[in-house]
C-alpha cells in the first residue's frame, strides 16, 4: 500500500469505526496487531510512529520531535514561560526555544543573555527595548510575525501591550541555553553590596533598600504609554540607535512562491543585525516542502499551524518518519535529507531556524537535474522522459503549478 493510499485508509477507517484503538487492530491486517494498552489521543496524533511507512528503517534515527505541550510552564502574575532545550530534545545541540506569554503590562524584566536571542511574535503586540554597543537606545513596538534579534550581551526587555498582551517564540543559538540562567537586573542588584551600588550610581546606600531580594523574571507592571514618548525618554543625550533590532516579516514579499505554498527567508542579507537565519514556510493542503538538506547548519523547527509529517534520511542506511502539529518542535541535523508534507486540510505553517547568518539549502531534484542524465538514469533505473520531468531549478514547495 502506498504511503498516500495508506494515509487515506487510516483517516477513513478511523472515522468509520470511531476508535483509534479499534483502528490499531484493523490496520494490523497482514501485520502483527496491537491489542494491548494504548493512548488513543497520542496514537491519533502520531500515526507514522504507530505504523511506520515501509520505507522507514528498523534502526531508528534519533528522536527529532518534542511538543511544547510537554514543557513545564513557569507561571507569574504577568505571564508564563516554557522551554525546549537539549535537555528535553537531546538531538537539539545548537539551538534552544523558549515560548513566552505576557499580559498587558506584563514585563520580561530587563536582562541579557550569554547567547544570541532571535524571536518571532506569535500573537498580540509588545514593546521591546535595548541598547546597542555604543550605549544608544532602541525602543519599538512589534506585532504578529514581526521578528527581533538581540546579540549576546545586549541588555533588553519585552512588555505586553493592550488589548491582550502578547505571545512569542524565542530561539537561542545554544542548545544548552536555559531561561533560568539569564542575567537579570533584579538578580544582579540583589547580589551586590549596598555600598558598591551607592558608589556606582552616586546615591546614598538607603536608596536601594527596597531592591527585590530575588529575581522577578516576569513582573506585572502598568501598560506603557505612547511609543514616541518612550523613545525620546530612552534616547537621552546619546540619541537613538541607528541599528534596527526588529524586522517586519509580512512587509516583504514571499521569497519564493508556487501553487503549493510560499516561503519567506530572513537572514543577515535583509535583517542586518541577525546572526540567526530563518525561513517561514507555508504549505497549502496537498503540498510539500520539497526534499532538501542544509549544508551549513542544523535546522530547528517550530510548527505554528496545521498538520504535517517529515521523514529524515540519516547516514548508515537509516530513516524515520514522524508527525507534527501546531506547538511541536522538530530538529534536523546538518546535511540530512528531509521533506515536510502537509497532511491536513488547512495551511501548514512552520519555521526553519538556523545557527547561521545566511540561509542555505540544496534541492534534491535540482541536484539530479544538473547531473548528466545517463548517470542518474543508471542509478535510479528510470527512462529519459521521467528524468526530463525533474524540476530544473528546485521546487521549494510542490506542486509547482
Amino acid at each position: 500500500m502506498s504511503a498516500f493510499t495508506r494515509r487515506n485508509f487510516i483517516g477513513k477507517t478511523a472515522v468509520a469505526i470511531g476508535s483509534f484503538a479499534a483502528l490499531q487492530k484493523v490496520i494490523g491486517a497482514g501485520h502483527p496487531t496491537d491489542p494491548g494498552p494504548a493512548n488513543p489521543a497520542l496514537d491519533g496524533q502520531n500515526p507514522d510512529s504507530i505504523w511506520p511507512p515501509s520505507t522507514d528503517s528498523k534502526s531508528l534515527v534519533q528522536n527529532f520531535k518534542y511538543p511544547f505541550s510537554y514543557a513545564n510552564k513557569r507561571t507569574y502574575e504577568g505571564g508564563w514561560s516554557r522551554e525546549v532545550t537539549v535537555r528535553e530534545l537531546p538531538v537539539s545541540k545548537t539551538l534552544a526555544g523558549v515560548n513566552m506569554r505576557l499580559t498587558p503590562g506584563g514585563c520580561r524584566e530587563l536582562h541579557w543573555h550569554t547567547a544570541g536571542e532571535w524571536a518571532i511574535m506569535l500573537y498580540g503586540t509588545a514593546r521591546i527595548t535595548a541598547i546597542d554597543l555604543d550605549g544608544k537606545s532602541f525602543v519599538a513596538d512589534v506585532k504578529k510575525n514581526d521578528l527581533w534579534f538581540f546579540p549576546s550581551g545586549n541588555p533588553h526587555s519585552i512588555q505586553g501591550l493592550n488589548p491582550d498582551g502578547c505571545e512569542f517564540m524565542l530561539v537561542f543559538d545554544d542548545g544548552e541555553f536555559s531561561e533560568s540562567e539569564t542575567v537579570l537586573l533584579s538578580d544582579a542588584m540583589a547580589h551586590l553590596p549596598s555600598e558598591v551600588l551607592a558608589k556606582n550610581f552616586g546615591v546614598r546606600e538607603q536608596a536601594f533598600q527596597n531592591v527585590p531580594k530575588e529575581e522577578l523574571f516576569i513582573l506585572q507592571a502598568d501598560v506603557p504609554g505612547g511609543l514616541e514618548a518612550d523613545q525620546k525618554a530612552a534616547a537621552g543625550a546619546r540619541g537613538k540607535s541607528p541599528k534596527d533590532f526588529a524586522f517586519r516579516t509580512m512587509e516583504m514579499p514571499p521569497t519564493m512562491q508556487t501553487k503549493g505554498g510560499e516561503v519567506r527567508i530572513v537572514d543577515s542579507s535583509n535583517f542586518k543585525v541577525s546572526t540567526t537565519a530563518m525561513a517561514m514556510v507555508t504549505v497549502h493542503p496537498g503540498g510539500m516542502r520539497e526534499l532538501h538538506w542544509h549544508p551549513n547548519a542544523d535546522e530547528w523547527q517550530y510548527f505554528i499551524t496545521g498538520k504535517g509529517r517529515m521523514t529524515v534520511v540519516a547516514t548508515g542506511n537509516k530513516a524515520r518518519t514522524m508527525d507534527f502539529q501546531e506547538g511541536d518542535v522538530g530538529y534536523v541535523q546538518k546535511s540530512l535529507l528531509h521533506y515536510v508534507e502537509n497532511t491536513g486540510d488547512t495551511d501548514l505553517v512552520f519555521l526553519e531556524i538556523f545557527k547561521a547568518d545566511r540561509f542555505q539549502d540544496l534541492s534534491f531534484s535540482e541536484w539530479l537535474a544538473h547531473t548528466p542524465p545517463e548517470l542518474v538514469m543508471a542509478h535510479l533505473h528510470i527512462d529519459k522522459a521521467t528524468y526530463d520531468t525533474i524540476p530544473k531549478n528546485g521546487a521549494v514547495i510542490t506542486p509547482l503549478s
